[in-house]
């Protein structure tokens, strides 16, 4: 039987269609897409890649660099290895060597189209249909599409690379997308979590009156049991660059109807910073959590250890499985957000004065998005819908406690979760607003600091919910599993398994579930994946992380992008180590190169007290 699946929701206009036929259609220029593309090519297959925006390369494009959350590069494998190092550390230049990657390899993505509806025989895709979305001036999608049913793609197998799992759920295939109570997998770190950063501020619009209601950023109050399940999910936010520099910058103004009313928590958190804070340095560190957020690597990402920073809490869960007007309300409140924040950062009197004209002075950097405004064009989804598959991945993977006997990737970091949402907790008679659902289990290497496989099983439906489906982005697992897995280098590699997968499927004339296990861990052997984790690559795991350690480092600092970081740079992106400036430029030119901070790297793996040893 034929059916059209959310057919009623979003008409399915074959008659207008521009129709293609492929061997395999992947939803999604991310990263991991294009990686299952280029794998799915390289087999011969034919190949088209539908993207909803204006560009390639997802968040790598708009932010996060490829070695940003690979701690362990020893443990990468197939395509992805090689492209960690060589793509670029900069979004314009990273969205560049990815449209080389398609033109080399002659790839077809056709762009700025979404999914709308999925044609199914039984558990067969046979088609989807792809409306006409364009994004807007400044990178956001829209609520209503252009064009319904612009493109129809008929494929043996579809691949879902995309962050929201929209193909998936249009096919009609299980998924979650809530946080599990530590009952369902016996994760002890799952749903709801012991609120932090408590903080004594009046969350009331009129202080002291709770009858007068929440603030605005302030999400309810506190009154789950620790462990339960909640629909409520971590934080999303851009991974954006500022300057103040004029021949660069791009205009931050307020978003329209923007109202102080709004960001009346923020300045009730300064007081409280002025208040706590008297030494003007430490003052500032911690206003400028609030705006521009944490410095990453070149970019501002979301501060943790502040009640509050550059993005919104409490409304990323509307993202999650909303349709696409809910998902351009919550994409656009957070472009707004960080409009209105940086406005009041730069003009409220609460704010010291010298940090206001600061603020005030930064813009975004329109080199880095020259289309948009400055404005990245992906917001950092850190995850949405998760497949309901054959294998779910949890905590207990995350830890090495379990076996699998499929294998396609290594994946290895700790379980890394953002805020949920900002509460009221009251306790020993003070009231507190404080953040729920942080935490950072393990560090960047992990709780064991050792890589663990992703399933093949991982990436499936079940067969009955779609034989010709794979998830490489939106893959089965716990919300905490995913925590951990949802890193950009083990989406690329996932990606390439599925694209291998792809062709096996269509070799055998077989549902993705029953591909010859046998002929495809040969396949993954011949594309260099590397699926088992081998003791004996330690050594090249530290030297690699070494080297890593020194890339990022350039990547975050080396601003005019000539090899060194001068001391104007080093002051500007390491605020309160100027004093180790000189410690580390041996030859006292005024520049720090790679040789030079690569031994002060190895003279901190000797020295554990090394901070005491060079202020001497």
């Amino acid at each position: 039987m034929k059916l059209l699946v959310w057919s009623a929701l979003l008409p399915f206009a074959l008659g207008a269609a521009e129709v293609k036929e492929v061997d395999v259609c992947v939803y999604g220029a991310t990263p991991s897409g294009l990686m299952a593309a280029a794998a799915a090519k390289r087999a011969g297959r034919t190949v088209v890649v539908v993207e909803p925006s204006r560009w390639v390369g997802g968040i790598l494009g708009a932010g996060i660099k490829p070695l940003e959350d690979c701690p362990n590069p020893a443990a990468t494998g197939g395509m992805t290895k090689p492209l960690l190092t060589t793509l670029g550390n900069s979004p314009e230049i990273i969205r560049a060597s990815f449209e080389q990657l398609l033109k080399d390899r002659g790839i077809d993505v056709v762009r700025e189209l979404r999914v709308g509806a999925v044609e199914k025989s039984g558990a067969r895709i046979l088609s989807a249909s792809f409306d006409y979305a364009p994004f807007d001036a400044l990178g956001c999608p829209p609520a209503v599409a252009t064009e319904v049913g612009r493109l129809r793609v008929k494929a043996k197998v579809f691949i879902d690379a995309g962050y929201e799992g929209d193909l998936m759920a249009r096919a009609g295939v299980p998924y979650r997308v809530s946080r599990e109570s530590t009952q369902e997998y016996g994760e002890e770190a799952a749903g709801v979590r012991e609120p932090v950063e408590l903080t004594p501020i009046d969350p009331y619009v009129k202080a002291g009156d709770a009858a007068s209601g929440l603030l605005p950023g302030v999400t309810d109050r506190f009154a789950e049991t620790v462990g339960s399940a909640d629909p409520r999910i971590q934080a999303y936010n851009y991974r954006y660059y500022v300057t103040s520099d004029p021949a660069r910058r791009a205009p931050l103004t307020p978003p329209a109807g923007y109202d102080a009313k709004d960001y009346e928590l923020v300045g009730r958190y300064v007081e409280y910073l002025k208040a706590t804070y008297a030494d003007p340095a430490e003052l500032k560190k911690r206003l400028t959590r609030i705006f521009p957020g944490w410095m990453n690597a070149g970019e501002y990402n979301y501060h943790r250890n502040s009640l509050i920073t550059m993005a919104p809490v409490g409304i990323s869960y509307l993202y999650a499985d909303g349709d696409y007007a809910a998902k351009a309300k919550v994409w656009k409140a957070h472009q707004d957000y960080l409009r209105g924040l940086h406005h009041f950062m730069s003009t409220d009197a609460r704010v010291p004065a010298d940090f206001r004209q600061e603020t005030a002075a930064l813009g975004l950097d329109l080199p880095r998005h020259p289309d948009t405004a400055g404005w990245p064009g992906q917001l950092y989804v850190r995850l949405t819908r998760r497949l309901q598959g054959r294998y779910v991945i949890n905590a207990a993977d995350v830890y090495n406690r379990t076996q699998v006997d499929d294998p396609v990737a290594l994946a290895q970091y700790g379980i890394d979760t953002y805020p949920s949402r900002r509460v009221v907790v009251e306790k020993d008679g003070q009231t507190f607003v404080g953040l729920e659902g942080w935490m950072f289990v393990g560090g960047a290497h992990g709780p064991t600091r050792t890589p663990y496989p992703i399933p093949y099983r991982a990436l499936t439906p079940t067969e009955p919910a779609a034989s010709n489906l794979l998830v490489s982005v939106c893959f089965s697992a716990s919300f905490l599993g995913y925590a951990s897995a949802r890193m950009e280098p083990t989406f690329m590699m996932c990606g390439e398994a599925a694209g291998i997968a792809a062709d096996e499927a269509i070799a055998a004339d077989v549902p993705v579930q029953r591909i010859d296990p046998v002929a495809y861990v040969q396949a993954l052997q011949a594309a260099g994946m590397l699926t088992r984790w081998d003791e004996s690559l330690r050594p090249a795991a530290a030297k690699a992380e070494a080297k890593n350690v020194v890339q990022a480092f350039f990547a975050e600092a080396d601003d005019n992008h000539d090899g060194k970081v001068s001391r104007p740079e080093w002051e500007a992106h390491k605020p309160g180590w100027e004093w180790l400036f000189p410690k580390i430029d041996l030859n006292s030119d005024g520049q720090i190169d790679a040789a030079e901070y690569e031994a002060f790297q190895r003279y901190k793996e000797a020295h554990k007290d090394w901070r005491e040893l060079l202020r001497r």
